[in-house]
């Protein structure tokens, strides 16, 4: 790794995708890909042996895939919870979850298993503790910091399990990846507001699930 020099933002450079919205690994891989494959071209002309004054390839990924307007290239996934609620104070808990994924190649299990629980996680948080209460008067946020802005804690996590189609998409990118990004998170809240709504009868629509709620 120490023989790899990483340069971002030269306009020297070939044009190439955004890096934002989880697409990091996706543009320079690709990059990487089709450089090597043309690396590969190249040597086969010298048996392929390295020639003695060595060989040197310019390449670079040109953006988003031909194929994104004829196909779907989303990732997505799916939330089953366990919620409880305590009949007598409204407490609400989520002892159980299972979440499945499918976001193209895995590259790294253990950092995409990471992102997955993370995201759930956040989504969790949003749906039981999160809240930015609004002084009506000035107009600013009354709870600006962790002390009173409340966020899930280890305690509040109860058994999480994650898991993962392996998806091959040989048309999103040269190394089929769709990217994680924020897909932990999305439809936890909704998971967990269902699982209330299935325990309790009562619907709520505006976040957090707090134990107020319950009676009203």
């Amino acid at each position: 790794m120490d023989a790899v020099e990483l340069r971002i933002g030269d306009s020297a450079l070939p044009q190439a995708g955004g890096a934002g919205g989880s697409t990091g690994l996706a543009s320079w891989g690709s990059a990487i890909v089709l450089t090597a494959r043309e690396l590969h071209r190249r040597l086969a002309a010298y048996g392929g042996q390295l020639p003695p004054d060595g060989v040197i390839v310019d390449g670079g990924a040109g953006g988003p895939s031909p194929h994104a307007e004829a196909y779907s290239m989303h990732s997505f996934g799916a939330h089953f919870v366990e919620v409880r609620v305590d009949a007598d104070t409204g407490e609400v808990r989520v002892p159980r979850a299972s979440s499945v994924y499918a976001a193209g190649r895995i590259v790294n299990a253990t950092t995409a298993r990471s992102q997955f629980l993370g995201g759930f996680c956040m989504g969790l948080s949003m749906a039981l503790h999160e809240e930015s209460v609004q002084d009506e008067r000035f107009g600013h946020y009354a709870n600006h910091d962790l002390a009173e802005y409340h966020i899930a804690t280890n305690a509040d996590v109860g058994e999480i399990d994650i898991s993962w189609l392996d998806e091959e998409d040989p048309l999103v990118n040269e190394l089929g990846l769709k990217g994680i990004g924020e897909l932990g998170i999305v439809g936890a809240a909704a998971a967990v507001a269902n699982g209330y709504w299935h325990a309790t009868g009562r619907r709520v629509r505006d976040l957090p699930i707090t134990p107020d709620k319950f009676f009203r």
